[in-house]
């Protein structure tokens, strides 16, 4: 599957464009566009693909990423109910003025960070989705205001990682990309079961040495990293859907109880039943 170009126009009698729950989760999205692009979605686990970074998120995702950066969708592979807004500005967007207004200083730093793509959590995220979800109620004038309050925001927050060492643009080959889609959808498919690694690699067409090499460049992970916080997300999953602690366990591929909770606590940072109980009372 080739990397697409995604061809963007502003909507009319906008500077940019705003899109309100584009669902493409079905689709395997690999793409790049010269413009900038801010991504919020939330109610979901997923996979955050960008660049030459790869990790999983829970919950909710907020995203600012440069020009000809490629991406995966990050709704790919969705089964429940989720919110997702995306915001997308031409590279010249605000040119003129983050070189000569200096209030628009620190926004001209954050502009120049995202060509290596940065992620934000906490008070930071929550503040954002707020606003992105006033956006695209308002008219185009207003929006224009919101977005350069929410780019505020971003710019002097302390809540951010950048996720990619270097600038990144587009320069994969075919190969790689088909190699890894087939291991997301092995790993979607057969996460309940006992993953037999050499299985994965003969997906690839490579040696096991060759394959350890290329997961950890992609992914930044080993591929049992990956995958024990993939079933991890699972187990979320299925501890809010009401099951208890062993029918989670279980239920997302884990096949004891100790490792299952030890392996919860590392990616989750609190133990399967408090992650519980913390949710159970925030939805009641």
């Amino acid at each position: 599957m080739k990397i697409k170009l995604e061809k963007v126009k502003p909507d009319e009698g906008s500077s940019f464009r705003i899109l309100k729950n584009p669902r493409l989760n079905e689709i395997f999205y690999w793409h790049y566009h010269p413009e900038y692009e801010l991504i919020f979605i939330a109610g979901a686990d997923g996979t955050r693909h960008i660049g030459n970074h790869i990790s999983l998120f829970n919950g909710s995702d907020l995203v600012f990423m440069g020009p000809n950066i490629p991406h995966l969708n990050f709704d790919y592979g969705i089964r429940t109910e989720y919110e997702k807004i995306v915001i997308q500005l031409q590279e010249d967007f605000l040119e003129a003025a983050l070189d000569h207004i200096p209030e628009l200083s620190d926004i001209r730093t954050l502009f120049l960070k995202a060509r290596k793509a940065i992620a934000f959590d906490g008070e930071t995220k929550r503040m954002v989705g707020e606003k992105l979800k006033e956006m695209v109620q308002q008219n185009h004038f207003r929006q224009w205001i919101l977005l350069l309050e929410i780019f505020q925001l971003l710019a002097t927050s302390t809540e951010s990682k950048v996720l990619n060492i270097s600038p990144v643009e587009h320069n994969y080959n075919l190969k790689e990309q088909q190699r890894i889609k087939r291991i997301y959808r092995y790993v979607e498919e057969h996460y309940q079961e006992k993953i037999d690694v050499n299985e994965v690699v003969s997906l690839c067409s490579l040696s096991m040495a060759a394959f350890c090499r290329y997961f950890k460049r992609m992914t930044a992970m080993t591929f049992t990293e990956y995958l024990n916080q993939y079933r991890v997300n699972q187990a979320k999953k299925s501890l809010l859907r009401g099951n208890n602690v062993t029918e989670a366990c279980f239920e997302s591929g884990f096949t004891n109880l100790s490792y299952f909770n030890k392996t919860f606590n590392k990616y989750a940072k609190e133990n399967p039943l408090h992650f519980k109980k913390r949710y159970s009372h925030a939805l009641n």
